[in-house]
């Protein structure tokens, strides 16, 4: 029989982080499962290091570090968010129906992050995989500069399509610079000039396209959008051509 869980409206307006945060670690302890939070504005660390099957809506915007070190809970944003979203995040999920800011996913080991707009920059930046976790970010619009920055690990899957920017690339400079691992998928195509040193471009194979199948239909499913119009155009995969890209500029190869 599955436990019962229980839920607690929270109304955040104007209240200090930190006493925000204290309260809501209180109402976990106590067995709170289920938060609803109306009139979040800007509230840093909502959900940070919070382990186990705990689920948070959030009407308004949170703060940075949304879900920083977080094990397990589900958080969905009923708008954007700030910067530092998943921050050395572990595992978990997080749905963003807005935009979201820079250097989502920093550092980040398992769960998913899916934003359905268009993101900053650094996005990815030191994503890794370990033992049987593997990160995954999807972001349906478009990404700012260095896109996947240090990348030792994970899946970025960057679609392009739900962008507030129709005359801007779909990533911006710089895409994987210093990438040594894990893998980038993007719906269409990305010019050359676009891309970090040390990365290849190529079509998708039947292998990929499984994977890139899996996620788009969970992420589909999460912010209510059609899979199929999703997986109607080719997919391009960027990946390094060496897991030590500049290891010849200190040692050689």
């Amino acid at each position: 029989m599955a436990a019962k869980r229980k839920q607690k409206t929270l109304t955040a307006g104007r209240t200090y982080y930190k006493q925000f945060n204290e309260e809501i670690r209180a109402l976990v302890r106590d067995g709170v499962t289920d938060f609803i939070i109306k009139e979040c504005n800007g509230q840093r660390y909502l959900a940070t290091a919070l382990d186990g099957d705990v689920h948070f809506d959030i009407y308004g915007v949170p703060g940075q570090d949304l879900g920083a070190f977080m094990r397990g809970p589900k958080v969905r944003v009923h708008n954007n968010a700030q910067d530092g979203v998943g921050n050395t995040m572990d595992d978990g999920r997080i749905v963003i129906e807005g935009l979201a800011g820079d250097v989502i996913g920093y550092a980040m080991r398992g769960g998913e992050i899916f934003i359905k707009g268009d993101v900053g920059y650094r996005v990815g930046i030191h994503m890794k995989a370990y033992l049987e976790h593997q990160p995954k970010i999807v972001v349906g619009g478009k990404a700012g500069d260095f896109l996947g920055e240090y990348m030792a690990g994970g899946i970025i899957l960057l679609l392009g399509m739900f962008s507030d920017k129709p005359d801007a690339p779909i990533a911006g400079r710089s895409l994987g610079t210093g990438m040594h691992g894990g893998v980038i998928y993007v719906r269409g195509s990305v010019p050359e000039d676009q891309l970090g040193p040390g990365l290849t471009a190529n079509p998708v194979d039947s292998d990929d396209l499984e994977v890139i199948e899996g996620l788009v239909n969970e992420y589909a499913k999460e912010l209510k959008l059609d899979s199929k119009a999703i997986l109607s155009e080719n997919f391009l995969k960027i990946r390094p051509f060496s897991h030590r890209p500049y290891g010849n500029l200190y040692v050689p190869c």
